[in-house]
C-alpha cells in the first residue's frame, strides 16, 4: 500500500510535467508488482482520466496548450484506441509486453540523443 501510495506520487509529479507518469506506472506495475501488461494497462487508464484532467485545467490555463494542433490528434488518438483496445484481446500480454518495453527502449535512445546534441551544441 505504501509502495502505491509513493508511485502514485511519483507519477502524479511526472504527469504534471507532461511528460508521461504512466508510462513509468506500468513499467513499475509490470516489474516490481508481476502484474500481467493487460492488467497493468487497465489500471494506467483509471489513473490517468484524474491526472490528465487536473494537468490539463493547469496547462491550459497557463496557455500551454495549442487548440489547433490538440484537438485533431485527440480525435485520432480516442478513434485509434477504440480500435486497438477492441483487438487487444487478441494480442498474446507477452508481445504486449515486449512493444511496449521496445517502445520505451526507443524513446530513451532518441531523448538521450537529443540531450547529447543539445550539450554538444551548448559546449560550442
Amino acid at each position: 500500500m505504501v509502495l502505491s501510495i509513493l508511485a502514485g506520487i511519483l507519477c502524479g509529479m511526472i504527469s504534471g510535467l507532461g511528460i508521461g507518469g504512466g508510462s513509468i506506472l506500468m513499467v513499475w506495475m509490470t516489474a516490481f508488482l508481476g502484474l500481467e501488461q493487460r492488467i497493468a494497462q487497465g489500471i494506467n487508464l483509471l489513473y490517468f482520466l484524474p491526472t490528465a484532467a487536473a494537468s490539463l485545467f493547469f496547462h491550459t490555463k497557463n496557455r500551454f496548450v495549442e487548440w489547433r494542433v490538440t484537438v485533431p490528434a485527440a480525435l485520432c488518438g480516442a478513434a485509434c484506441a477504440a480500435l486497438f483496445a477492441f483487438f487487444s484481446h487478441k494480442i498474446d500480454s507477452e508481445i504486449m509486453g515486449k512493444l511496449f518495453g521496445s517502445f520505451l527502449l526507443l524513446i530513451g535512445f532518441f531523448e538521450v540523443k537529443k540531450a547529447l546534441k543539445k550539450d554538444k551544441n551548448r559546449k560550442m
